[in-house]
C-alpha cells in the first residue's frame, strides 16, 4: 500500500499509519483521529500529514536523531520524516543500530526531563538505548515502575504500547485473528511468550490503514489495529529492538 503512494508522503503516511492507533484512544498527537484515518483510508483530503505528524513529540527527538545519523553517512540532509527514518524508529533496521546510544540517551535525558515516572533519567547504562519505539515505551513511560505493585494494568499497557508482529490466521470484514507472541512478567522479569492468538482491527466502518490483509501475511500491529504488512528482516529488526529494549527494562527492575 505504502508503494503507491507519492515519495514525498511515503514518510508521514507511515508515521501516521503507526501512531494513529494510540491517537484514537487519546494517549497522544492532536486532535482529529476520525479525520486521520479518512485521510489515510482514502489517500485524499486537506489534512497536512506532515504537520500532524510533528504533533507527536514523543517520537520526534529519536527521528531527529535517526535523520541526523543518516544524514551523516550518506553526507546528504535527510528529513526526520523521511520514510528510511520513520521505519527504523517504529519498525527497526541497520539504520537504528547506527544511532550513537550515548548521544541518544543524553538527548532524552533533556528532550524528556519533564516526563515523570520512567526510568531514563536513572538508568546507568546506555548500551542498549536504542532509537526505537520500543525503547520509549519501556524506558520513558511510567509503566515499568508500576508493575512491581500490580502487574495487570501496566503489562497490558506494555504489551499493546509496544510495536508487536504477527502472522494472520483468519480475516473478517473488520478484524484479523493472528498468532503473535506475548509480552509476559515472570518472577519479575519481562519476555516474550510463545505465540497466542490475538484479534486486531484492519478495518473500521470501511475505513483501514492498509489493504484487506490476507491469510499468512507477516503483519505489525500497534494498540489494538493492524498498521502494515512486514517482511522476515522486519520480524527480525523488531523482535532484535525490543528484545534489546526489555533487556534494559530487566536491568531496571532489578535496582527498584
Amino acid at each position: 500500500m505504502t508503494n503507491d503512494i507519492d515519495a514525498g508522503q511515503r514518510g508521514p503516511v507511515l508515521f501516521n499509519r503507526y501512531a494513529y492507533p494510540p491517537n484514537e484512544l487519546g494517549y497522544c498527537g492532536p486532535d482529529g483521529s476520525a479525520d486521520l484515518l479518512a485521510r489515510l483510508s482514502s489517500g485524499v483530503g486537506d489534512m497536512d500529514l506532515r504537520a500532524r505528524a510533528r504533533g507527536f513529540d514523543g517520537a520526534w527527538p529519536y527521528l531527529e536523531t535517526l535523520a541526523t545519523t543518516l544524514s551523516a553517512a550518506d553526507s546528504l540532509p535527510i528529513d526526520p520524516l523521511d520514510a528510511e527514518v520513520v521505519h527504523a524508529y517504529w519498525v527497526g533496521s541497520d539504520l537504528t543500530s547506527s544511532v550513537d546510544p550515548k548521544t541518544l540517551i543524553d538527548r532524552l535525558r533533556v528532550d524528556f526531563a519533564g516526563q515523570s515516572g520512567g526510568v531514563v533519567h536513572d538508568i546507568d547504562f546506555d548500551t542498549d538505548c536504542m532509537a526505537h519505539h520500543s525503547f520509549h515505551v519501556f524506558a520513558v513511560y511510567p509503566w515499568l515502575r508500576l508493575l512491581p505493585r500490580g502487574a495487570d494494568v501496566p503489562l497490558a499497557v506494555l504489551q499493546q504500547c509496544r510495536v508487536r508482529w504477527g502472522t494472520v490466521v483468519s480475516v473478517s470484514d473488520e478484524y484479523v485473528d493472528l498468532l503473535s507472541e506475548p509480552l509476559q512478567f515472570l518472577g519479575g522479569t519481562l519476555s516474550l511468550g510463545a505465540p497466542v492468538a490475538e484479534t486486531a482491527r484492519w478495518s473500521s466502518a470501511g475505513r483501514s490503514l492498509l489493504a484487506r490483509p490476507n491469510v499468512g501475511d507477516l503483519v505489525s500491529l500497534h494498540w489494538d489495529w493492524v498498521c502494515d504488512r512486514i517482511d522476515a528482516m522486519d520480524v527480525h529488526h523488531l523482535q532484535r529492538c525490543t528484545d534489546a529494549s526489555i533487556s534494559v527494562a530487566n536491568r531496571a527492575l532489578q535496582s527498584m
